[in-house]
């Protein structure tokens, strides 16, 4: 009933539960990864059903037997999960043989993380969604995995930029074999936004006129998925090797929390990938 909504991505269904995978990651076998939707979980209410974020209100038993539910879908286990702490900025964390097991989750601002990329298998990344855009990486040749939270903020800033520079000067990436994909968020069809933020995207896309529209009512629409397109492009990343989402989480929030489309009343989404083990 889901699955004619989009032709870039792969809709999943075990039992009750739904999730998202991109086609060109499966393809390689190197991974477990998904983008969550909102259905398959235990909460209830404003949550229901399957909410992966903690500290919105929700039962942290019922979003902890969430974490259960898909990541035993996707061959994850979930008491490995590394979170981020995420404040919309474009701060990266590389995570090591040294730090596998001490999730990055805190309560203080003192360490901002939008980004998380490891070489390590079996270690599970997690970063959290409700219209935001989730960028994921895979270099299938040095075999390395990533997450961006890619807000407006993130996107102007160019988080996938910054992603691609630790690829390289850390794994000694070709940007070339990277694959990315640009997961379910807010579109262009939803994304209004007033003058500043767009004087914002104007500035740092100059010419872009395929990513800020002016409308009549003195507002603008901003297209997130062409932004990061263009940023991962600028980066070095082969055309071909990015897959752009087609479904938007305010058109579809009857499968995904959104925070424009439920008015701030939402749980939250999840971008999970690791690295398998080698056979």
């Amino acid at each position: 009933m889901y699955f004619d909504r989009t032709r870039s991505l792969s809709i999943h269904q075990k039992s009750n539960l739904f999730y998202i995978t991109f086609p060109s990651f499966d393809q390689t076998n190197l991974v477990n990864h998904c983008f969550s939707t909102k259905l398959g979980g235990v909460s209830k209410g404003i949550f229901e059903s399957l909410n992966l974020g903690f500290g919105r209100g929700d039962d942290d038993e019922n979003v902890k037997r969430n974490y259960q539910i898909l990541c035993s879908a996707i061959d994850v286990n979930y008491e490995n999960l590394i979170f981020s702490n995420q404040v919309h900025g474009i701060n990266i964390k590389v995570i090591t043989k040294e730090n596998p097991n001490q999730p990055i989750y805190t309560s203080g601002e003192s360490e901002g993380i939008d980004g998380l990329i490891t070489n390590m298998t079996k270690l599970p990344l997690v970063t959290l969604y409700a219209d935001c855009v989730p960028l994921f990486f895979l270099d299938p040749v040095n075999k390395v995995v990533g997450l961006a939270h890619a807000g407006w903020r993130g996107t102007v800033n160019k988080i996938g930029l910054e992603m691609i520079k630790v690829f390289m000067d850390t794994f000694h990436s070709n940007p070339e074999d990277i694959l990315v994909g640009i997961g379910p968020s807010i579109g262009k069809c939803c994304f209004e936004v007033d003058e500043p933020v767009a004087k914002e995207f104007e500035a740092a896309f100059p010419n872009a006129d395929n990513i800020v529209y002016p409308q009549e009512n003195y507002k603008y629409i901003v297209d997130l998925w062409e932004a990061n397109k263009k940023v991962l492009g600028d980066s070095g990343i082969t055309l071909s090797n990015i897959t752009v989402t087609d479904l938007c989480t305010k058109c579809n929030k009857d499968i995904f929390f959104s925070h424009r489309g439920h008015n701030g009343k939402r749980g939250s989404l999840a971008a999970i990938i690791e690295l398998k083990q080698s056979p």
